[in-house]
């Protein structure tokens, strides 16, 4: 059986826009995944610990037949292979990849939560999901209702980043 998922990536070290285009390849060849939709890159304000550079994320709509905890450990793998270390909560970082939603569930385990628990505070994530998924409901409430409920003013499209990004799955 297939399901609908959501990641979001994000990175604020290296080149952020190169580690999603790496990510997305990875995905696109794992046998038990398809890539449906991909958002544009968004340019947002650090979040949690804000003495650190400016972030990229981005939002991708994909099927897959991969269990939840093993579509986790895939999007880990891909962490890993980023450069990703795991420092210091809402730090740096090369590559982060969270698991948005999966297959309209509710899961709550230890190391897996999803939806994921802050979705509804994060203009950085709900940005780019509102473009893959704008039909999407969380808790009751549209993606854009959501959105637009945070008035956040420290996000923007990252113009030159999504067109780097197209050119380079575009190869």
């Amino acid at each position: 059986m297939r399901l609908e998922a959501t990641l979001g990536l994000g990175g604020n070290i290296g080149d952020p826009v190169a580690a999603f285009a790496a990510a997305l390849a990875r995905l696109r060849a794992h046998p038990a995944v398809s890539v449906k939709a991909t958002s544009s890159v968004w340019r947002t304000a650090p979040w949690g610990k804000l003495d650190q550079p400016e972030f990229r994320n981005m939002a991708v709509l994909l099927e897959t037949s991969l269990p939840a905890e093993d579509l986790l450990d895939l999007c880990l793998a891909i962490e890993r292979e980023s450069g990703r270390e795991r420092g210091e909560r809402w730090g740096p970082r090369t590559l982060d990849i969270d698991i948005l939603t999966y297959g309209g569930q509710t899961i709550d385990r230890p190391g897996l939560q999803v939806p994921h628990p802050r979705i509804a505070e994060r203009a950085f994530v709900l940005a780019p999901l509102a473009e893959i998924a704008p039909g999407m409901r969380i808790a009751g409430r549209s993606v854009p209702d959501l959105l637009a409920a945070l008035g956040d003013d420290d996000i923007g499209q990252d113009e030159a980043g999504t067109l780097r990004l197209q050119a380079a799955l575009a190869r």
